[in-house]
């Protein structure tokens, strides 16, 4: 049973009244304003906002996409990306009558692959972020096989290219991702050309079309279906060399300050990931295993640049937790929380990637419109799927634990309270 209102606002002001942790989470609810009127025709308040750990103000972000095209990732991603229905498989890798499949036949929907899952994955990565604070470039890597001695077709050659150079321009991040897939997938596996031409646009060395911001955070975001088999040796095979070069571009990343976030699709890539786990490890990124490659859609999106691992939002009054909320990758947030008529107090909490938190509250006064609710309906229903599939894909002890934390503390001041 809720209790009275009085007890309500006796929490209110205890909270507010209460000493202030040192927070290194900075958490900016840019809306609704404090003192704001918000009108809905249902009795939920949308919250905007950023938060940002370690550091006193909101964070910019320059991110390169490094992608592997190589001919493996053709391949069956295990996932119906295009949506028709039907989800490809490996034809020789299944219990078919022999003949049902040609023997060169190594996915039933060529949509499904793993390139289409990729890019899957960085439309929706481009969708989510915000341009005021991040921008984006595309780079996409393998490398060409002479078909005689299996090695390089020349030392020389060009096995990374880039695609588009960091910009706030999305859509042009999206046409670049589009035109990637109309070219298709073929080659070996170059990780280092890959690594290095991002280390050149992202720090601005000589040769870059891309401009660099000092202040900024500097990411890569590297996706790969398998392990390196260039620039040393046949190009279907690992060498050591091929490692030894893909750790040597990571060094380089770390120098240039810049962090490396890993993603190993399928088994391949885990069946001898060393590369990808030591080009995170090396620059202080993350390394994401991805056994089944698919779902790279729904993974990448759960990836935070601004090391923000969830955010709830409360509402202080009425003692109403809601967790339906979108956390971007750059700390951007956008959510939905119950409200009552009249005034509200609102408190957005963030949980930082190494356990510290922090939080901002703002007072609303709520009053019902006739405004058409399908809109928010269905904006609170794709946040809500959304959720659902990062939670089950991901191990979310630790935000599960945060969220029963802060309902607990809420249900013990409002006792405290009565």
């Amino acid at each position: 049973m809720r209790p009275p209102v009085a007890a309500f606002a006796v929490l209110v002001a205890s909270l507010v009244a209460s000493p202030a942790r040192a927070q290194s989470v900075r958490v900016v609810v840019d809306a609704p304003r404090a003192g704001e009127r918000v009108e809905n025709r249902v009795d939920q308040a949308p919250v905007r906002g950023t938060a940002v750990a370690k550091g006193e103000q909101p964070s910019d972000f320059d991110v390169m996409l490094v992608v592997d095209v190589s001919k493996s990732t053709t391949a069956a991603s295990g996932v119906d990306v295009d949506g028709d229905g039907d989800v490809g498989i490996d034809p020789q890798l299944e219990l078919l009558p022999p003949g049902t499949y040609p023997p060169d036949v190594h996915n039933t929907d060529p949509e499904d692959s793993i390139l289409h899952a990729e890019v899957a994955a960085a439309r929706a990565l481009v969708r989510s972020l915000d341009p005021r604070r991040s921008r984006v470039g595309l780079i996409t890597f393998g490398g060409e096989v002479d078909p005689t001695t299996g090695e390089r077709r020349s030392p020389t050659q060009q096995d990374a290219w880039l695609e588009v150079p960091i910009t706030s321009d999305l859509a042009q991040v999206t046409q670049a991702i589009d035109a990637v897939l109309a070219r298709g997938a073929s080659g070996a596996t170059n990780f280092s050309a890959g690594v290095r031409l991002a280390v050149r646009e992202l720090a601005g060395l000589s040769g870059a079309r891309s401009q660099p911001r000092a202040h900024a955070k500097k990411v890569i975001l590297f996706l790969t279906d398998g392990v390196p088999s260039l620039p040393i040796g046949k190009g279907d095979y690992q060498d050591e060399g091929d490692n030894e070069a893909a750790v040597n571009a990571a060094q380089l990343a770390k120098s240039a300050g810049i962090v490396m976030n890993t993603y190993a699709l399928g088994p391949n890539a885990l069946a001898g990931p060393f590369a990808v786990t030591e080009m995170a490890r090396v620059t202080l990124g993350t390394f994401t295993p991805v056994l089944n490659p698919g779902d790279i859609v729904a993974l990448l999106q759960g990836v935070s640049f601004a090391n923000i691992e969830d955010v709830v939002l409360a509402n202080v009054t009425t003692g109403e937790l809601s967790t339906d909320v979108r956390l971007n990758p750059d700390g951007s947030f956008y959510g939905y929380v119950p409200v009552r008529l009249g005034r509200n107090t609102l408190r957005a909490t963030a949980l930082a990637s190494d356990g510290s938190r922090g939080t901002a509250t703002v007072e609303i006064e709520f009053g019902r419109s006739q405004l058409s609710q399908r809109e928010m309906a269905l904006e609170l229903e794709r946040i809500r799927r959304m959720n659902k599939e990062l939670l089950l894909l991901r191990e979310r002890k630790r935000i599960e634990d945060f969220r029963s934390r802060e309902k607990k503390e809420l249900e013990i001041q409002v006792e405290k309270a009565q």
